[in-house]
């Protein structure tokens, strides 16, 4: 287990965003770990940042927000190190079927998947993306394989999707990612 958060009562998460159009709905979840006194760490792949920016996450969750592995003033071994070392659970939301390939073979050249990779405690991922590419047997094969590698996988939903269908693909709920992080990680 992770260290501590510095307040006994207080959960220290990690929200790692990666970039999709759902990028915008984390913005919700944030505020609202942030409203019931969680520590929130948010982190931003480049893609996501062409979704939202960091201004809104830095509001929201009172913390800076990390953009890139090499932010040496704050963290000399790593910004993923630090973030491995000092939260509690890892979010990834929306996860991308890039992230997730990613993460099914243990690539690491990103923000995100090298804080995966050294990451020690509970994972929740959700993803987030096309139906078509959802349904793709590669992607389907990555989900397994996160899956037995003990990450809990949330969603995707059905409904409206940004590529202006209906499928299966969409995010999941602010209240069913909050769920899955409480059961993950209890207050």
């Amino acid at each position: 287990m992770n260290s501590p958060s510095p307040n006994a009562s207080q959960r220290s998460i990690c929200v790692c965003i990666t970039g999709g159009v759902a990028a915008y709905k984390m913005a919700g979840v944030v505020s609202a770990l942030a409203q019931q006194g969680d520590n929130v760490t948010v982190i931003l792949t480049a893609t996501a940042q062409r979704f939202i920016g960091e201004a809104t996450f830095y509001a929201l969750s009172g913390n800076p927000v990390i953009t890139s592995v090499f932010d040496i003033d704050s963290a000399p071994f790593g910004t993923h190190i630090q973030v491995a070392t000092t939260c509690e659970l890892l979010l990834v939301a929306p996860a991308t079927a890039n992230f997730i390939a990613k993460a099914s073979q243990g690539i690491s050249d990103c923000i995100a998947s090298t804080t995966y990779l050294a990451f020690r405690g509970p994972i929740v991922v959700a993803p987030a993306m096309n139906e078509q590419m959802w349904n793709k047997p590669s992607t389907q094969r990555n989900i397994q394989r996160i899956s037995e590698d003990g990450i809990s996988v949330i969603g995707p939903a059905k409904g409206w999707l940004s590529c202006r269908s209906n499928g299966i693909g969409r995010l999941e709920e602010h209240d069913a990612i909050m769920a899955a992080i409480d059961l993950h990680y209890p207050k």
